[in-house]
């Protein structure tokens, strides 16, 4: 009779717990501390000069969130590649204009004296079962940049606003992958730029989506590390279209199956059109869900540091949102 190690047993025995996992297990269990810490890190640093749309900063975040989308072999969504350019104009600025996106806007700016910023979203995506069916999971990576009039500091990191919500994405898209299976639906991985300038980047990909009338829902995420109320670190706002209470009834079972340590705040909007990119999709008709962990001290100022950021927090609501994305992506109706 051949006799098998403890080792040898040990290591038969996680193999065969591995392939036992369903393909949605697999996913949430790829969600980890160390990969957030690593995305944010990255998108906060200081050699990112706050990441300010259209600047130095902000295409290097972009490279960097497409060099992670190419290693885990998520394709890009237009043929071309990974890079949805567009430009934005305004008034000269002591004219106080908003920034616009829309082309007969622009043209428009252009004849007088106006302003100009070149910006680039990234767009990925699975593709599903369904073929004229999708979902979209995003997040806005653009910052305040630099204010050199500023004492001390004078870069806004953003490290919650939004390096917290680029580090969801990226681990939900890992996550779709390696469990190995493919989605009902196309799930697009989107990162907005210009948000902080107006919502630009969600604004312009609607205005100018082929499929737009085929996108079923939007998952957004914008400042997940943080809240006001300390003695509530588990605090996070669940908002989402409330003619979809089923959203609601998913993260709920989903904390009580999986032990999730969160304690939402449920808010349900006729017509979640402000805040952030949400506002882009709902505008349209679009179900939205957005997870959002509330305003702090510092909320848009140069101390949104890494360091200041609730860990834990962050990979608990990714996990949870995973799973959403996970039922959006794979329901057959909602």
């Amino acid at each position: 009779m051949h006799k098998v190690s403890l080792g040898t047993a040990c290591l038969l025995f996680s193999i065969l717990s591995l392939h036992a996992q369903s393909p949605l297990e697999k996913g949430l269990q790829s969600i980890n501390r160390t990969s957030a810490e690593a995305i944010v890190e990255f998108l906060a640093d200081d050699e990112l000069q706050g990441r300010e749309a259209g600047m130095h900063g902000s295409r290097v975040a972009a490279r960097y969130i497409v060099s992670r989308l190419k290693q885990d072999g998520i394709r890009p969504l237009d043929e071309n590649g990974y890079y949805q350019s567009f430009e934005a104009c305004s008034k000269e600025r002591q004219q106080r204009g908003r920034w616009q996106v829309h082309l007969d806007s622009v043209a428009i700016l252009k004849q007088g004296t106006h302003r100009s910023l070149k910006m680039n979203n990234v767009l990925a995506y699975i593709p599903g079962r369904r073929s004229d069916e999708y979902v979209i999971i995003g997040a806005h990576f653009d910052h305040l940049g630099v204010d050199e009039t500023l004492a001390n500091d004078k870069i806004y990191n953003g490290a919650d606003d939004n390096a917290s919500g680029v580090s969801a994405v990226l681990q939900i898209a890992h996550a779709f992958i390696l469990s190995g299976q493919k989605p009902l639906r196309n799930v697009i991985f989107a990162f907005w730029d210009g948000e902080e300038k107006g919502l630009l980047g969600s604004k312009y990909f609607v205005q100018h989506c082929p499929f737009l009338k085929q996108v079923k829902s939007y998952l957004n995420f914008d400042m997940i590390g943080r809240n006001n109320k300390p003695e509530q670190p588990q605090h996070v706002v669940y908002f989402y279209t409330a003619a979809h209470p089923t959203f609601g009834d998913w993260l709920k079972q989903d904390i009580a199956r999986y032990n999730l340590q969160l304690q939402p705040d449920y808010r349900s909007w006729d017509n979640p059109v402000s805040g952030s990119d949400n506002a882009s999709f709902a505008l349209s008709g679009i179900p939205i869900i957005w997870y959002h962990t509330d305003g702090h001290p510092d909320y848009h100022q140069p101390s949104d540091h890494a360091a200041s950021l609730n860990w834990e927090k962050i990979v608990e609501i990714t996990k949870a949102s995973f799973l959403n994305a996970w039922n959006l992506a794979n329901e057959s109706n909602y």
